[in-house]
Parts: C-alpha cells; sequence; structure tokens
C-alpha cells in the first residue's frame, strides 16, 4: 500500500477536539505564567507597603542603608550608587538618621564598593565616624541579613533605585528589619540598561521569594 494511499486513510481530528487541544494548552500557559509570576507579584507588593513615595516623608530610623551598585573603572561610585548615596546624605542631613550603612562587594584592593561609598560619603561632609561599612554585601538578601543578625540594625531606611526598592524592602523586611524605603532615581545614558536591570527584577524577585521561604 502507497503511503499516499495511508495518509488518505489516516482519520482527521475532529474540530471539536482540536479545539479542546488549544483550550487544554492555554490553559496550562496561563497556570505556568501565574506560578511563574506569583513570587514577583507577592515581593513587589509587601514592599510596596513600605515605600515612602515623598522623601521628605520619611519618618525617622537610626539607619540609612545604602546597597552597593557597582564602581567605574577608576574605583568611584557609578552614578546609579551616587544617586543613593546623595540620598543617604539628605537624609543625615535633615536628622532622619544618625547613621549610614554602606553595603557592597570588597572582592579585592582594586574593588572596594564600600570602601568606595565611605570615601564619597566622607567628600561630601558626612563624619567618618557617621558610617558602617559591609563588606560582604554580595547582594540584597546578604546585605539586609548581615545587617540585621551581624550588625545588629533592627531598623532602617534602604535606600535603592524606585525598580529595585521593592524587593529590597521585601528582603529587609523579611530579615527582620523594620524599614522604610526611598527610591532614587533610575535614569541611564544608555536606556538598554535601565531596561535590563528592571527585567532583571522578576528573576530576583522569585529568587528573593523562595530565599525568605527556606530562611
Amino acid at each position: 500500500m502507497s503511503p499516499a494511499r495511508t495518509a488518505a486513510r489516516t482519520p482527521r481530528t475532529p474540530p471539536a477536539a482540536r479545539a479542546a487541544r488549544r483550550r487544554r494548552a492555554l490553559v496550562a500557559l496561563a497556570v505556568a505564567l501565574v506560578l511563574a509570576l506569583a513570587p514577583f507579584t507577592v515581593v513587589q507588593a509587601v514592599g510596596q507597603r513600605y515605600v515612602v513615595p515623598d522623601p521628605a516623608d520619611v519618618p525617622a530610623r537610626p539607619v540609612a542603608l545604602v546597597l552597593g551598585a557597582g564602581l567605574t573603572p577608576a574605583g568611584t561610585p557609578t552614578p546609579y550608587l551616587a544617586r543613593r548615596l546623595d540620598a543617604a546624605v539628605d537624609l543625615l542631613d535633615r536628622g532622619v538618621v544618625t547613621t549610614v550603612l554602606v553595603s557592597g562587594d570588597r572582592s579585592g584592593p582594586d574593588h572596594d564598593e564600600p570602601g568606595a561609598m565611605l570615601t564619597y560619603l566622607v567628600e561630601h561632609g558626612v563624619p567618618a565616624e557617621a558610617v558602617v561599612r559591609d563588606d560582604e554585601g554580595f547582594d540584597t538578601v546578604s546585605s539586609c541579613v548581615r545587617a540585621h543578625d551581624l550588625l545588629g540594625v533592627d531598623a532602617a531606611v534602604v535606600v535603592t533605585q524606585d525598580y529595585h526598592l521593592r524587593r529590597a524592602l521585601f528582603s529587609c523586611r523579611t530579615a527582620g528589619i523594620d524599614v522604610v524605603g526611598v527610591g532614587v532615581s533610575a535614569q541611564s545614558a544608555r536606556p538598554w540598561q535601565a531596561v535590563l536591570w528592571h527585567a532583571r527584577e522578576l528573576p530576583a524577585s522569585t529568587n528573593a521569594a523562595w530565599d525568605a521561604l527556606s530562611r
């Protein structure tokens, strides 16, 4: 028997069955999307509760927690990080906080993020004794956990870019810190970079949620 005749005799799937398959596929896709977005949604919703839209309304806390955001090739804070530090200086000048905790990566003599942050703050009028550094704040979760567990921070103002703020607040809250947050500009000279950082929040929020569950 020729292949053509065999194909001709193969019964066609009824339209109703094909429609049912499509519906099942769409339902499966919808469930997968819900499961993928659920951690992100929870993290963002929890963090949103503690965002202070206007820096003038930030309630007093003993510490401003400034999370690292990289260094330039010259070893100075990137524009993103400088904005965070400027906001911390403002909080300190207005008496909202009394101490600035700079948390970042000190992976070697050529990459000392907390050291560069300390230098920047001192150059902008902050007394060195008002700055505490954490050299092992390798990511948001570790910065929050170390601030609470090792440095005894129970209440703080978190200062970071607006796209990152809600996740940072979530992680610090689940680490046991009474935090509120101030968001600073995420504007970049390279627009694609800002898009990349925003997109990164989806997997990063998922990781933050799983970390909170596993603690």
